[in-house]
């Protein structure tokens, strides 16, 4: 043994009870004893502290409960030892205090965590998470989430106590007269939403998402048929619309077809040449000098839209169709299609209010309603400007499956009018 060693063990021998000079002055590193296993130990870089040794009443072990700092600023002696002495209760009790010392922090940590108010998003993440699996179709579920995360997206970070009327109207004027459905729907699911919350005791006082004697007194009436700046044909019209259009003939025909088949633009289409289809790996890439983003997009073909390249293939035998040589060309040799021949092919089919650019509209508003995909796919399908890196994200890598899934289900959508 040290002759350090040999001093610090005589130290704490000798010294039964301190006194709070004893605790101010000391600077000699060990371990100064007390009494009772309370003691107060100095560091050799000179930091003190309280420690209490005792024998766990459940494990039967020697253990060390820290109780603070001691010295100047620490804990006081005589609050220390009313410490050590509720401790020491503990232990006779049966409970090891270091045991419930831990469950008072976490259930501290609890309490704080309940006061802390609820967001209308954590609110909704969670009431989905328990809820939505009663709806057995992923597309239903997939608009539940889509309304309470995009939409109701200025209010996910609002403490749902706190929403009022004006919060709500935040998130539906933007929607109410250019997608009505959805922002209907919208509505229907935020009062859904804030009823669960008052029953739950977490809100409290009139709901201001109410339709019936609230809202409808301060929203316009929404119009019918009203798109933008494209009039569009209502996309539950498109099943009955398509065969229609797939029984006439001509290159236009098809054209409009495989635009509507793709939520292409009609100039992408006009425009697209042969060496742009890669029909083995089932894609089209449209050059980034085509793009009104001028950025490159690749679009999945479904096996529709590869018949309809195959049957206007057949119809011109001889034709490049691996070089530049134009897919759906105009009436004249070599020249582009007009963008009023796509547009005659409706007008000769008496379909009013309705544009080809208007298909996009109709696909991003059943896409919006229907599709189990995500709203950055649903963007990158349209080729629309992507701001962040998440829908970033869905123009390149593994994410594309999730278009190929989505452009497959509008397939099916577009074919899903009953056969004769």
């Amino acid at each position: 043994m040290t002759q350090t060693q040999q001093s610090k063990q005589s130290r704490s021998r000798s010294l039964a009870r301190l006194t709070a000079k004893q605790v101010n002055s000391a600077s000699e590193p060990g371990y100064y004893m007390d009494g009772g296993g309370l003691i107060m130990h100095i560091s050799n870089n000179g930091g003190k502290r309280w420690l209490l040794r005792f024998n766990s009443p459940i494990t039967g072990k020697r253990r060390e409960m820290g109780l603070g700092a001691a010295g100047h600023g620490g804990v006081l002696l005589a609050e220390v030892r009313d410490q050590a002495e509720a401790a020491r209760k503990l232990v006779r009790a049966g409970i090891d205090p270091i045991d419930e010392r831990n469950r008072s922090i976490e259930q501290q940590r609890q309490d704080a965590q309940r006061q802390k108010p609820v967001t209308f998003g954590q609110f909704c993440d969670e009431w989905m998470e328990a809820n939505l699996r009663q709806y057995s179709n992923a597309k239903h579920q997939a608009q539940w989430r889509m309304t309470l995360t995009v939409y109701a997206e200025p209010l996910r970070s609002k403490a749902i106590q706190d929403i009022e009327t004006n919060d709500v109207l935040e998130v539906l004027k933007p929607i109410w007269e250019e997608k009505p459905e959805t922002a209907k729907r919208t509505q229907g699911r935020i009062e859904r939403m804030l009823d669960a919350a008052t029953a739950m005791g977490i809100r409290t006082g009139p709901n201001p998402a109410t339709w019936r004697g609230h809202l409808s007194n301060l929203l316009p009436k929404q119009p019918k048929g009203k798109r933008g700046h494209h009039a569009a044909m209502p996309w539950r019209a498109l099943p009955d619309f398509i065969p229609s259009l797939r029984a006439r003939q001509g290159t236009a025909a098809r054209a409009l077809e495989f635009a509507i088949l793709t939520a292409a633009r009609s100039g992408e289409v006009r425009g697209a040449t042969w060496n742009e289809f890669d029909l083995d790996a089932r894609r089209w890439t449209i050059p980034a000098w085509r793009m009104k983003a001028k950025q490159e997009h690749k679009v999945p073909l479904t096996d529709r839209a590869i018949e309809i390249l195959n049957e206007v293939a057949a119809q011109r035998p001889d034709s490049d169709q691996t070089g530049a040589a134009l897919v759906f060309p105009g009436a004249r040799t070599g020249s582009k299609m007009s963008d009023m021949t796509l547009a005659a092919v409706l007008k000769r089919m008496d379909v009013e209010n309705a544009t080809p650019h208007g298909f996009r509209s109709a696909f991003r508003d059943w896409a919006e309603d229907c599709a189990d995909a995500p709203y950055g796919a649903i963007k990158a399908a349209l080729a629309h400007m992507i701001g962040d890196k998440v829908d970033a994200a869905y123009r390149r890598g593994d994410a594309y499956q999730r278009r190929i899934k989505l452009m497959q289900e509008w397939a099916e959508f577009l074919d899903s009018r009953p056969k004769n």
